[in-house]
């Protein structure tokens, strides 16, 4: 038995693809580069409505419209993925299979009715992406990181390696980037947390943001750059480029994938180097992924205080012990105490931020790194995020509150002028 809806859907795609041929055959793609890309879209959509309008093709004025909007974003944009990418309250988008789009919405999954027409199409799409950025995605490169124009993150993975066919992620930055008082609102952190990060981004002490996939360590990091003095220099170095930040002195690095001969790659650690010969005041390493590492906590102990850098890991002792795992890739043979000795000399404090069962992005804690208890790095929590469980609705109940400990850095930070108020770190107060 034929499933109706399947074949409307199927002769509506063939229709698209038809007037998009003949819409093609009579542009002059050349003439239409150079013209002001706004001028061109009201051009060709006239041209395309009065095509659509001319067929015989049994479709309602809303139909024919819509047919309209989409053979115009094949054109100019990326196709069924155009509408997702005005939707504002849309953080992910998720293409499993050219017939299977997903995206995220406050922090909750969800399939959408978006398809592709197959993954021919698809492919024609991840190919527009990614060859903007100068990078490729093809059998013999079949992964690539890149990046939107508004500077959403964007992952292709290919064939062989994709089995079911071309698969899309799409991270996405909002038009308005999330501000320090959007994340108080939201109950990511509280005030007396704002605080004493800010203080610590302006007093120069050097900070590990920690978290899971999706839990805002990126986005954390562009907020708390927001307190580097503007006439500081700084340097950030990415995968991809995402971080936005707003201060005058900014030169942004970006890692390069080899080339089709399997060359010409540039990777993290060779920018982080090339980084201190540049004369920064602060770097700033979107994620540290592999022996960068050793490079980026040398900085940290050699005149580079205030950097800031973020790390993969789900508790804020993991995230050190990755640190230790990535620093050891270096392969410099440094014993296992005095890599401890280093990061601990490094790293004033870990920021642990993660994304809970609900959706919501909270700050679980806010540790400082002590310094070293015979062979094992200390740290005490300043600040934490205690979960009490779940209400009713399904939101997580819990409370932040101080540890009642003032950090040991709070010395450092007067004399850099930052005083913190004496019952900033009263346990007793409400956070």
């Amino acid at each position: 038995m034929v499933d109706l809806q399947t074949f409307e859907w199927t002769e509506y795609q063939q229709v698209k693809a038809d007037l998009h041929r003949k819409i093609l055959d009579r542009l002059d793609l050349e003439k239409l580069g150079r013209t002001q890309n706004d001028t061109a879209r009201d051009e060709v959509l006239l041209l395309i409505r009065s095509t659509v309008n001319a067929e015989a093709v049994p479709l309602s004025f809303a139909e024919r419209e819509r047919l309209a909007r989409e053979i115009l974003d094949e054109i100019f944009g990326l196709g069924p993925l155009e509408p997702l990418l005005k939707d504002p309250t849309v953080s992910d988008i998720l293409v499993n299979r050219f017939n299977k789009v997903y995206v995220e919405r406050a922090g909750k999954l969800e399939r959408t009715g978006l398809s592709f027409k197959d993954d021919a199409h698809l492919m024609q799409i991840i190919d527009r992406i990614v060859s903007r950025v100068g990078r490729r995605v093809d059998e013999s490169s079949p992964m690539v990181d890149a990046r939107l124009a508004d500077g959403s993150r964007v992952n292709a993975i290919i064939p062989p390696l994709a089995i079911d066919g071309p698969c899309l992620s799409i991270r996405r930055f909002g038009r308005d980037p999330i501000t320090a008082r959007n994340m108080i609102e939201n109950k990511t952190m509280t005030e007396p947390m704002l605080e004493l990060l800010s203080s610590m981004v302006k007093g120069r002490l050097n900070l590990l943001i920690s978290g899971g996939t999706g839990a805002g360590k990126t986005t954390l990091l562009n907020v708390l750059s927001g307190y580097i003095p503007n006439s500081e220099r700084i340097v950030t170095i990415e995968d991809a480029a995402e971080l936005q930040l707003k201060q005058e002195h900014v030169v942004r690095l970006e890692t390069r994938p080899p080339n089709i001969e399997g060359k010409g790659a540039v990777r993290q650690r060779q920018l982080v180097i090339n980084s201190l010969r540049m004369r920064p005041d602060r770097i700033v390493v979107g994620e540290v992924r592999g022996e960068e590492a050793f490079d980026m906590l040398q900085a940290m102990n050699t005149g580079h205080e205030g950097s800031l850098t973020t790390v993969h890991a789900n508790t804020q002792r993991d995230a050190l012990a990755r640190v230790e795992s990535m620093f050891s890739m270096a392969n410099l043979n440094i014993p296992e105490r005095a890599m401890r000795q280093q990061i601990a000399a490094a790293i004033h404090a870990v920021v642990q931020i993660a994304r809970l069962s609900d959706g919501t992005r909270k700050v679980m804690t806010v540790s400082e790194v002590t310094g070293m208890e015979g062979d094992v790095i200390s740290m005490q929590d300043i600040f934490v995020f205690e979960r009490y469980g779940i209400d009713e609705t399904g939101r997580v109940r819990g409370v932040f509150r101080a540890t009642g400990i003032r950090p040991k850095f709070a010395d450092k930070l007067a004399t850099a002028g930052c005083r913190l108020r004496a019952n900033l770190f009263d346990s007793r107060m409400e956070i």
